[in-house]
């Protein structure tokens, strides 16, 4: 199922970028940002109490809290940074490059969680990170 998901996932991102490029257009990249976060909160929230996870907040240990928070950070930031590149750039072209995220997850794996890396594995980062700068360099056929 893993794999249903991660899909389901890449499908709804390419359609958050088509919109946001579209909502960015005569918005601030930061107040467009601001928007969206409201109702990622509200959204979020609202599973996780419609599911009835609410009372397990309190037993989540503290270093998994931490890393948690972390990581929300460190979302909102990519988040900023991705909304500011639909802004300025084209979304076929800034859409893709923030893609090279898979290459960089690959390494921080294997560094930090220790995952064993292939030859597979390898050479199918390679290709992401070669066709992603290869489609970020490309020629512009129309604006942004």
């Amino acid at each position: 199922m893993w794999v249903v998901f991660s899909l389901l996932a890449a499908l709804s991102a390419s359609v958050v970028v088509t919109l946001t490029k579209i909502g960015v257009k005569n918005v601030d990249p930061v107040l467009a940002f601001a928007v969206q976060a409201v109702l990622i909160l509200l959204v979020s929230w609202g599973v996780a109490g419609w599911q009835g996870k609410l009372p397990e907040l309190s037993s989540i240990p503290r270093r998994d809290l931490l890393f948690l928070v972390a990581a929300g950070i460190v979302t909102t930031l990519s988040s900023l940074f991705s909304f500011q590149a639909l802004k300025l750039g084209a979304a076929s072209r800034a859409g893709v490059l923030d893609k090279v995220s898979l290459v960089f997850v690959v390494i921080l794996a294997a560094i930090f969680l220790k995952e064993k890396l292939n030859w597979q594995l390898v050479l199918g980062a390679a290709l992401m990170l070669g066709g992603a700068v290869l489609i970020a360099l490309s020629q512009k056929s129309m604006n942004n």
